[in-house]
């Protein structure tokens, strides 16, 4: 599926998909601050992906992942020039696993195709938590 951006002025953007889901955009230095930022909409686009890749995994032994959360932060750099140089993400579990159940879940976010599409110089890493007995 495609997205089409407008840029609206005053450093924000809206976009749409053919299906007409709408998101809309604001620069994080001088836009309004108003809606997401470019660097929210890679963390939110890379952890949908991993939690979709765990959903398939999910559902194809029967585990119930509902209620997984992730966050994500994202640092920019600005040397050599203005880009992500980190992303730290932290998959919080809803409740506990069989250990062969946990690497199969965490392979299967590994595996997300977004998490392989960073530049090499990018700094990702990955935490999985899960709740304490």
């Amino acid at each position: 599926m495609s997205i089409h951006m407008t840029y609206d002025g005053d450093q924000h953007c809206t976009g749409s998909q053919p299906n007409g889901k709408m998101v809309a955009v604001d620069c994080d230095r001088t836009g309004k601050g108003e809606e997401l930022y470019p660097d929210n909409l890679v963390g939110a686009g890379l952890a949908g992906c991993m939690l979709l890749s765990m959903g398939g995994v999910a559902k194809r032994e029967g585990l119930d992942i509902s209620g997984t959360e992730v966050d994500v932060d994202i640092s920019l750099v600005s040397q050599p020039e203005r880009r992500i140089g980190a992303i730290d993400v932290k998959v919080n579990m809803p409740r506990n696993y069989s250990e062969a159940d946990r690497v199969k879940l965490e392979r299967a976010a590994n595996a997300c195709p977004i998490k392989h599409s960073f530049r090499p110089d990018v700094r990702l890493s990955t935490k999985f938590q899960y709740p304490r007995n």
